[in-house]
């Protein structure tokens, strides 16, 4: 299925024309992302052994900058909306995404500072954070804001977002419900993580919201056990992916450890084996990855299946760098290691 499958129902074929990024041109967006852009301190040891000196890299990150990144290197036509502070960082910050290929122009700004946050590498995805975004700039973004980009929207061939920017406020949380609804109510793919962050809500504010949106996303995305547990209430990949398509999605995505997951389409629920990085050097960002180049790819037309194995290729590449976005794979390379992968039979899982 492709994006207008997962939406309609109805199955559509590629023309082969990639369009790639062109900002500012055009009838629309392939893929519009929705959420916060933050500051990253990334510390040369672990945090817990962070003493007086210990040596740090600033870059920028955030789910949705992750995000955004991925699906315009998978060659959507891809912007960013999202607000930015007034801070001495927003204008590195917005450099740094547009050198990503991401169109920043929609971009709003807040009397506010960034958000930022401090993580040290690591390889297996069991990540410890400390944030600072209490009263960030992403955390104004409103439904007010998306009204502003009500014509992007509507326009738009699919939305990511997630329940991290949901989490940011009272006001954000309205903001991913509004943007979900205008993107569907205009027939586009909504696509949409969880995330569940206990530091930043709570479990019933979570499964609230994933009860507002999930009636509404053509691809749900989730962790099993960090989101399944809380939200669903289960560990079991298939008893999750179940829960959620009992709540509306309609194809879930489960990922169960750093080498399969779980595709669940409504027809069928099978794992696939996750191509492996023999290099691993920081997960972070990865599952992001996985998230943006699939839509991307639903977005410009590939089906399902063939969408799901760039994202997981393009994911497994992701970690051979440090940070978010510290290591974005162009798309040819992504298709040559999908393609690879699948050739030697090791893509299903068991």
């Amino acid at each position: 299925m492709t994006a207008r499958a997962l939406r309609t129902g109805h199955e559509t074929r590629r023309d082969g024309h990639n369009p790639g990024h062109n900002p500012g041109h055009g009838p629309g967006y392939d893929v519009l992302v929705l959420g916060e852009v933050l500051v990253e301190i990334h510390a040369d040891t672990a945090l817990g052994e962070a003493a007086d000196g210990t040596p740090a890299r600033i870059s920028y990150s955030g789910d949705a900058l992750n995000a955004a990144a991925a699906a315009a290197a998978a060659g959507a036509r891809t912007a960013l909306l999202t607000v930015v502070g007034d801070d001495e960082l927003s204008i590195p910050l917005l450099h740094r995404a547009a050198a990503l290929g991401v169109d920043v122009t929609h971009v709003r700004r807040a009397p506010r500072p960034n958000g930022a946050y401090l993580l040290a590498a690591d390889t297996g995805g069991d990540r410890a954070f400390v944030y600072w975004r209490t009263h960030s700039a992403g955390s104004t973004l409103s439904a007010r804001h998306v009204e502003s980009w009500r014509d992007l929207l509507t326009g738009t061939k699919a939305l990511i977002t997630s329940g991290i920017t949901g989490a940011l406020s009272r006001s954000s949380r309205e903001a991913v419900v509004a943007a979900a609804e205008t993107v569907r109510g205009a027939g586009g793919l909504v696509s949409y993580d969880p995330n569940f962050r206990p530091r930043l809500t709570g479990r019933a504010e979570a499964r609230e919201l994933l009860a507002r949106i999930a009636p509404l996303a053509g691809l749900l995305k989730t962790s099993c056990p960090a989101d399944s547990e809380a939200l669903v209430g289960t560990a079991d990949p298939r008893a999750a992916a179940a829960c959620y398509r009992a709540l509306g999605a309609r194809t879930v995505v489960v990922t169960a450890g750093a080498d399969r997951l779980l595709l669940d389409d409504g027809v069928r629920a099978e794992y696939h084996r996750v191509p492996v990085n023999p290099r691993p050097v920081d997960a972070t960002g990865a599952g992001d990855c996985f998230t943006g180049t699939t839509t991307a790819r639903l977005a410009l037309g590939d089906g399902l299946a063939d969408a799901v194995a760039y994202g997981m290729a393009a994911a497994s590449l992701s970690v051979s760098g440090r940070g978010g976005t510290g290591r974005v794979p162009a798309f040819p390379e992504t298709a040559a290691l999908a393609t690879a992968h699948r050739g030697d039979g090791s893509g299903q899982g068991p």
